[in-house]
């Protein structure tokens, strides 16, 4: 059963069962192809003892994704073993993950494919990244609102960028239709008959849990209470329920979106995908109306709690999560926001079982330098 706050449908959703629920692993593979990326390292998980005063509790580290691969966001993991599996199986090589190395002793200098994305930002210079340590030329749709600094960002790692003055959710649907033939759409959300790829997005972020895993064990902490995950399509909140519904930690997921583009707690709270209309936020990753139809039941059994905050909470905790070290932009921000709404109000905290002594992960997605917006 899931039980919900009647005075506030559109800002909070809890599942008491959820954290009871399992699946399978998302698997090694996608840990052993970033190992052998160039410049692989894992990112910094950060002990913050005064976040972790002011939500009452024992520990609160950050997983600072602000240097990622040489990007400046979380997104590369997903985009670069996502191109990987896609490429392989065009090359010959199904259900494989070849190296960059690999694939570009494949592709040659005369390969006609190149890649496409719909993007907020973060996710598009990723595909774009990767494209050019293959040599291809890429594709990236953003809507209007993304940040100048962004849409630079794309430009400079080689893209053609093309900006539609139409919501995010639109422009998927331009980039779907655009794109075909020697054109390869790498896209973080799904629809029917677009399931591999989503998935193989998915399968990428493992690598940030299984650092998480490592890093609390080296750390001699072997218990893990609240993992806090943003949300935009779901995927990378699928990805987080993945890995913790399917290892010996089982913390409570609490994923969290904009006020302003509340697809996963309108859905939840009906039942069903139901698309929102989106508003501007400075969370412009996640400014997603509709929610990944493959993350979608995984969200709807296995996320305990997810909750909107507004963009001033969002700049608040980024500002406070850089002046205690971690460098965020306001979707990294969000995290904190988004623990601070519920563990500072006791109906909420009470809804997820959260103690005084418990371990809060906080996954902060975003440096300032993937989206300065408000800061």
């Amino acid at each position: 059963m899931t039980s919900t706050t009647p005075d506030a449908p559109a800002a909070w959703y809890a599942n008491p069962s959820a954290r009871a629920w399992r699946t399978a692993p998302l698997g090694a593979a996608t840990r052993e192809f970033h190992h052998s990326l160039p410049g692989y390292a894992p990112t910094p998980l950060t002990s913050v003892p005064e976040a972790a005063a002011a939500l009452d509790v024992a520990m609160v580290f950050v997983k600072d994704e602000s240097q990622r691969l040489g990007l400046p966001a979380f997104k590369i993991l997903g985009a670069s073993y996502a191109i990987s599996r896609a490429l392989s199986a065009r090359l010959g090589a199904p259900g494989a993950a070849l190296t960059l190395d690999e694939l570009r002793d494949r592709l040659g200098a005369d390969s006609s494919l190149s890649l496409a994305a719909a993007t907020d930002g973060n996710h598009g210079r990723a595909v774009a990244h990767v494209a050019k340590l293959l040599g291809l030329p890429a594709t990236i749709y953003v809507p209007a609102e993304v940040s100048q600094a962004a849409m630079d960002a794309i430009r400079a790692e080689g893209a053609t960028l093309i900006e539609l003055s139409v919501p995010y959710d639109d422009v998927v649907e331009h980039a779907k239709n655009a794109t075909g033939g020697d054109a390869v759409l790498i896209q973080d959300t799904s629809w029917r008959g677009y399931e591999d790829i989503p998935q193989w997005v998915v399968d990428g972020y493992d690598t940030m849990f299984a650092e998480i895993d490592e890093q609390l064990r080296t750390a001699g902490i072997e218990r893990l209470d609240l993992v806090v995950a943003p949300s935009g399509v779901g995927s990378f909140a699928q990805a987080v329920i993945a890995h913790y519904r399917s290892t010996e930690h089982t913390p409570s997921v609490l994923s969290v979106e904009p006020d302003t583009a509340s697809s996963v707690t309108t859905s939840l709270h009906a039942g069903r995908i139901t698309p929102v209309k989106t508003a501007d936020t400075v969370m412009t990753g996640l400014n997603c109306g509709t929610v990944s139809e493959l993350a979608w039941p995984i969200l709807q059994a296995g996320l305990d709690a997810s909750v909107t905050v507004a963009d001033s909470q969002a700049l608040s905790a980024a500002r406070d999560l850089r002046a205690y070290g971690v460098d965020s932009g306001p979707c990294g921000g969000a995290t904190l926001a988004g623990a601070r709404a519920v563990l500072n109000d006791p109906d909420r905290r009470a809804a997820l079982g959260i103690p005084g002594d418990a371990v809060v992960v906080l996954l902060s997605t975003e440096g300032r330098a993937a989206n300065p917006k408000g800061l």
